[in-house]
């Protein structure tokens, strides 16, 4: 075996130790404080916009393998540092029948809560949410074409606030079934409500269905940037596509 002679060691680990210690520093960062994640739906408009860059902080809901890249570690019931999320956040998950794919919905339902839709309105717990019209707006369809929608506020448990969009008031999940909500798991819906699969739809028919603690990824925290990548058809329209207003905007 050819062993380096202490002096050309020496020069090879001061060669090698920057760009050792920037890996270092990255792995860290992306496994234990932060992530960036591109949106690429328009299930949660109008809080995300398809097109967003958005950056999840690790720490709030404590970590599991899912919190580290590629999702390597133990499977576990239970997460290290575990914090219940509280209804109303924005979260970044691993879609529990499939893991490579990640998802980002608000926390609706919290363990033990009953869920329902009836007439397009959710009730938690037998209580129907208050919603507050809030104006109109645009959704988004497949092809980049907006629709018009009835923006409102809704108020959850807890005095959250937070801006949905409704379509009409008899879609194919505006009347569900009662849920409800097992010990560490979670339900989540996506804030345009008529164009969401979300928790309302159980994983063996397509969707999201519960989605255990485990499968959390973090918390959405920041729109970094933002790109309306699917309007921008002719090359001097690309700039113009930029949303300003959106950069360095909270997630709320």
């Amino acid at each position: 075996m050819h062993l380096l002679r202490s002096g050309k060691l020496g020069s090879f680990w001061r060669f090698v130790r920057e760009p050792l210690a920037v890996a270092a520093v990255m792995i860290f960062s992306t496994s234990a404080i932060a992530a960036p994640f591109y949106v690429p739906s328009g299930s949660m408009e109008p809080t995300l916009a398809i097109g967003d860059a958005i950056i999840a902080s690790k720490f709030d809901y404590g970590y599991s393998r899912f919190s580290m890249p590629y999702a390597l570690g133990p499977k576990s019931d239970a997460r290290l540092m575990e914090k219940l999320p509280a209804r109303g956040d924005v979260v970044v998950f691993n879609l529990p029948r499939d893991p490579k794919i990640v998802y980002v919905k608000r926390v609706i339902g919290l363990p033990g809560d009953h869920i329902q839709m009836r007439a397009g309105h959710l009730f938690i717990d037998g209580h129907d949410m208050a919603l507050k019209p809030a104006g109109r707006g645009e959704v988004e369809m497949e092809d980049g074409s907006p629709m018009a929608a009835t923006r409102y506020l809704e108020t959850l448990p807890g005095g959250v606030v937070h801006p949905i969009y409704k379509l009409g008031w008899q879609g194919p999940l505006d009347n569900t079934p009662e849920f409800v909500v097992p010990a560490g798991h979670l339900f989540m819906m996506g804030d345009n409500r008529d164009n969401s699969l979300d928790s309302r739809v159980p994983a063996e028919a397509g969707g999201v269905g519960f989605v255990p603690m485990e499968n959390l990824v973090g918390k959405a925290q920041i729109v970094m940037g933002s790109y309306d990548y699917r309007n921008a058809r002719q090359i001097w329209t690309w700039p113009a596509e930029f949303r300003l207003a959106r950069f360095f905007s909270k997630v709320r």
